[in-house]
C-alpha cells in the first residue's frame, strides 16, 4: 500500500505502538475520528481513500473496527510484528484506565452529576462520529454508485432498522459487484 507521503519511510514498530497508544489513551468511545486524523492527516501513513477502503474492510470483519484497523495497518507496514505493536499500543493503556475507572464508577454510580457527565460525553461522541462520517464521504463524492450504496445502507440500518448482518450480507456483495462492473 502506498502511503500518502511516498518519500517517508514506513512507520517502525515503535511508531505503530506509540501512535496507537496515543489513540487508545485519547479516544474513549470514539477512537475512529482520531484514528483517521492520526493516520491520514498527522502522520500521513495512509491517503484518505486508502483509509476509507481499509476501514470498509475492517468494518466488514468480525470484531471492533479500530482493533481490526490497528492490526491491518500494522500488518501492512511491518508484518506480524507491526500488527502486534499496533494492537498492543491500542489496548494496553486504555485497559489499565478502564479498570481504574470501573472501580471508581462502582463506588459512585448513583450520583446524578455522574449521570449528567455521561449524557454530555455521549453527545460529544455522536458529534465526532458524524464529523468522521462526513470526512469519509469526501473521497467518495466522485463515485455516485458508491454514494448510492452509502445511502441504501443508512436507509436500511438507521431508518428501516433492519438487522445489521442481513443488511450487510445483501449490501456488501451489491457494492462489490457495482464497483467491479463500473471499473471495467
Amino acid at each position: 500500500m502506498e502511503g500518502a507521503d511516498a518519500d517517508r519511510p514506513p512507520p517502525s514498530c515503535t511508531d505503530l505502538f506509540l501512535g496507537f497508544l496515543g489513540l487508545g489513551l485519547m479516544g474513549f468511545g470514539g477512537v475512529l475520528p482520531m484514528a483517521r486524523r492520526m493516520l491520514v492527516e498527522d502522520r500521513r501513513w495512509l491517503a484518505p481513500d486508502q483509509f476509507t477502503e481499509l476501514l470498509g474492510l475492517c468494518q466488514f470483519l468480525p470484531g471492533g473496527n479500530i482493533i481490526n484497523l490497528s492490526v491491518a495497518v500494522g500488518l501492512e507496514f511491518r508484518g506480524v510484528a507491526g500488527a502486534m505493536s499496533a494492537i498492543l499500543g491500542l489496548i494496553l493503556g486504555p485497559t489499565a484506565v478502564v479498570i481504574g475507572l470501573g472501580v471508581l464508577y462502582d463506588q459512585y454510580k448513583d450520583d446524578p452529576t455522574l449521570r449528567h457527565i455521561f449524557m454530555g460525553l455521549a453527545a460529544a461522541a455522536a458529534g465526532l462520529l458524524v464529523a468522521t462520517a462526513w470526512k469519509m464521504l469526501v473521497p467518495l463524492r466522485a463515485r455516485p454508485v458508491t454514494l448510492g450504496i452509502v445511502l441504501l445502507t443508512a436507509l436500511a440500518i438507521a431508518v428501516l432498522r433492519l438487522p445489521l448482518l442481513p443488511s450487510m450480507a445483501v449490501l456488501a456483495p451489491l457494492s462489490i459487484l457495482a464497483t467491479w462492473r463500473l471499473s471495467r
